[in-house]
């Protein structure tokens, strides 16, 4: 159907960057090396002076971020990683797939962040790192998170997916730890026409032994130095970012005004609960703008009938999920995240949507509290 209020409008996001991309395409079709060409080691180190840390490797994908960050600071059988149980499920079978056991921890109810309390609490003798998540953009407690990770002598691998350009305490997430993973899939703040994703480091040593790990292990053009897979970040994606990059600033700002143009219209409506507000020297990406209330799905058909569509992240708690059930948890066990999967509605927040369209959801969702009547 067509929406009169989308979450996402590709299309509408790439016109307006066409006389940008058209060129920055063409160039790279026509003179550039396909697979780590000089467009991604452009990006890398444009994307790291963003992050204000020393290096930044492209990689294929947010999952391949998380589970190359792990495997080169040797988390693995044996390990135990400290994981919110309130997240997309990604989170939690990277450190699967590095070979470690993700350690499930509930989040806080306002803020549906892990908090490093928490974390500390949970965390036993066969714990070997942290893997907080910067969940809808909103920046979790990285400081905390990085004071907790010095005194336990534990590692700390941030995943800020959703977080480009977040900030708490004057830092960006993705810069207070060993390690800072972040997705360009296209829904994200910062998205390529495709998949991809992307390591921020401190340390050179760790920063090379992912750019191993992520070209199937190769050292040099012939030597293989580990078994690994493919996880490189193309040149093409790479020359489409660094257009992107310019407007990331940009597209924050419109998400944060978009975000309190929502509160001010929604405050006191219904049920409904609205995202906490930014904390003192704290800054949201607000990636995406997530409500609660218990009438969650008469509330998304409500708004689908209007042409608006609202999203779900995420509808079943990951716990729940067959993929985990060799983790043997079971329902109950972590009772923030399930009243969260059953109670959360992302509300449209792209930057291309115009003040209208944000007015009209606000007027949906108050008809809905309403009774039906504007």
């Amino acid at each position: 159907m067509s929406w009169r209020v989308p979450s996402k409008d590709y299309a509408l996001q790439n016109r307006g960057l066409r006389d940008e991309l058209l060129p920055a395409l063409e160039r790279v079709l026509l003179e550039e090396d396909p697979i780590l060409g000089e467009e991604l080691g452009r990006f890398e180190r444009e994307f790291a002076d963003f992050l204000r840390v020393p290096h930044v490797v492209g990689v294929g994908s947010g999952t391949d971020a998380l589970v190359l960050a792990l495997r080169a600071l040797g988390v693995g059988p044996g390990d135990e990683v400290v994981v919110p149980a309130h997240t997309f499920v990604a989170s939690i079978t990277a450190v699967m797939m590095a070979g470690a056991r993700p350690l499930l921890v509930d989040v806080e109810e306002e803020s549906a962040l892990l908090s490093p309390a928490a974390a500390a609490a949970a965390a036993g003798p066969r714990t070997k790192a942290l893997l907080p998540v910067h969940l809808y953009g909103r920046p979790c407690d990285g400081p905390g998170f990085a004071a907790l990770a010095r005194g336990r002598g534990l590692l700390l691998v941030e995943d800020a997916a959703q977080a480009h350009g977040a900030e708490r305490g004057g830092r960006r997430a993705g810069a207070f730890g060993d390690a800072g993973c972040f997705s360009f899939h296209p829904s994200k703040n910062l998205g390529a026409f495709g998949d991809g994703g992307a390591v921020a480091v401190a340390r050179e040593d760790l920063a090379a032994r992912i750019r191993i790990l992520r070209n199937l292990g190769k050292s040099t053009k012939e030597d293989f130095a580990e078994v690994s897979g493919n996880a490189k970040l193309d040149t093409l994606q790479a020359a489409i970012l660094r257009v992107k990059l310019r407007r990331l600033e940009a597209g924050i700002a419109r998400r944060g005004a978009i975000a309190r143009r929502y509160r001010e219209r929604l405050s006191g409506v219904g049920d409904l609960r609205l995202p906490p507000p930014e904390a003192e020297g704290s800054r949201a990406a607000w990636h995406l703008f997530v409500v609660r209330t218990a009438r969650r799905e008469a509330l998304r058909a409500h708004l689908a009938s209007r042409g608006i569509r609202g999203g779900v992240h995420y509808p079943v708690a990951p716990h729940l999920q067959p993929a985990l059930r060799p983790l043997g948890h079971r329902a109950g066990e972590f009772p923030v995240a399930e009243r969260l999967a059953r109670e959360v509605l992302s509300l449209p927040i792209s930057p291309e949507l115009t003040d209208e369209q944000i007015d009209l959801v606000g007027e949906e969702v108050a008809s809905f509290f309403a009774g039906g009547r504007p």
